[in-house]
């Protein structure tokens, strides 16, 4: 329930979310568009026992991180897409840095000095602004697109996006399709700069569509087959000097520039001597696998989603020391044999608790992660049943957002 009285609050934190934070009258205050070190007026907007959602008013005292918002999309009421617009890129690095060393320390139960032990500093992204190769766009029941709204319940048009690829707006502004049936509208463009139009339908029958968009055109229907319509099916993306092909529908992360980074982090933790069998779960399109078969004896790759295993097999053809296998983890896991002395681990929900205790003798664990909640947790059950934190590196592929992505390395004792 809101109200109207306003306090001054001392900005001395950030939450989950990507808001200020600080305390008033024993509660948690959050304040988004706001930076540590700041003092705003806030006016409460929802309260809590435990905490309050907050509105600034005013700025008191600003941050000398603070920096004037390219975007006019951005700021409370409008565009939701991204969060940190405010700030300078080194401040977002440094505080990416503390959200994930407080999710350790609080999820996780990770001393300080294990922290300082493990933490790295933030790798930055080679580009802060016009870095994605692919966006997904909100339809409206009108036919109208635009992305998620800062009420995080609306969606709001934009003409102009500043973390989206230069190319793929161009697009955007092309779009002249008819969007009845249609929930989602997805840009994505491939290293060659051949871009693509993915429409994600709410019924089973393809709609009918023309256009004459200097793009492909292809559909995911409900149960998540994708239907190809105009051009390729696939995009293509050069990563180290390697080839991937990525069929509408599989996933590959829209930071082009930084992957060469991340999987470099990746090989890091596992450091393969020769020899070694790994395992590649949540594999996706085998971006990963691809390099860690130049080094290992045995890669097994592990995917669910049948369009992505086609690809993987594509990817990877040239290696003959890689199982690619179609399946839940959860259930290809208990029908292995083989020994492994790696994994790489790449869930978009964390682990479930039958994965972790199939994984639980294998002696280096490589855990990528998107969330640091997800990670602290799953870091701690794996300290408890022996593991010990090496590293925690995070990476920023998501600049301008509170998006905090981690190659976390556990070896067991």
């Amino acid at each position: 329930m809101g109200g109207s009285a306003e306090f001054e609050l001392d900005i001395d934190g950030m939450g989950d979310g990507g808001s200020g934070m600080g305390r008033w009258n024993k509660r948690l205050v959050f304040v988004p568009y706001t930076i540590p070190g700041e003092r705003v007026l806030a006016r409460p907007v929802e309260t809590t026992e435990t905490h309050i959602l907050a509105d600034g008013v005013k700025l008191i005292d600003a941050s000398a991180d603070r920096v004037y918002p390219v975007c006019p999309h951005f700021g409370p009421h409008k565009c939701g897409r991204c969060h940190w617009q405010h700030m300078n890129y080194q401040a977002q690095l440094l505080i990416k840095q503390d959200m994930l060393a407080d999710a350790l320390s609080r999820i996780g139960d990770f001393s300080d000095r294990e922290l300082e032990a493990a933490l790295r500093p933030t790798l930055p992204s080679p580009d802060e602004w016009y870095y994605n190769y692919h966006m997904t766009f909100n339809v409206t029941a009108d036919g109208k697109t635009g992305f998620p709204g800062a009420d995080g319940k609306s969606v709001y048009p934009i003409s102009e996006c500043h973390i989206l690829h230069p190319d793929l707006l161009d697009l955007y502004h092309l779009l002249d399709l008819d969007l009845t049936g249609i929930k989602r509208v997805r840009l994505q463009m491939g290293s060659d700069g051949e871009r693509m139009i993915i429409l994600t339908t709410t019924e089973e029958d393809a709609p009918e569509l023309e256009t004459d968009l200097p793009a492909s055109l292809n559909l995911i229907l409900p149960d998540n087959v994708p239907m190809n319509l105009i051009g390729d099916s696939h995009s293509r993306y050069t990563i180290k000097g390697h080839d991937f092909r990525v069929t509408a529908g599989s996933f590959i992360r829209p930071n082009i520039a930084l992957l060469p980074a991340l999987i470099d982090a990746v090989l890091a933790g596992l450091d393969l001597r020769g020899g070694e069998n790994v395992l590649d779960l949540y594999a996706g399109v085998g971006m990963f696998s691809r390099f860690a078969a130049e080094r290992a004896a045995l890669v097994t790759l592990v995917e669910s989603y049948p369009p992505a295993v086609t690809d993987a097999d594509t990817n990877l053809e040239t290696f003959d020391n890689v199982d690619v296998i179609e399946g839940g983890v959860e259930s290809v896991l208990e029908t292995l044999e083989d020994r492994y002395d790696a994994a790489i681990l790449d869930p978009s929900a964390g682990l479930s608790r039958d994965a972790f205790d199939d994984i639980s003798a294998i002696p280096t664990l490589v855990y990528v992660s998107d969330n640091p909640t997800t990670l602290a947790r799953d870091a701690k059950r794996l300290r408890r049943v022996g593991y010990n934190l090496v590293s925690a590196q995070p990476i920023d592929l998501s600049p301008q957002t509170y998006y905090v992505d981690t190659i976390a390395c556990f070896h067991k004792t």
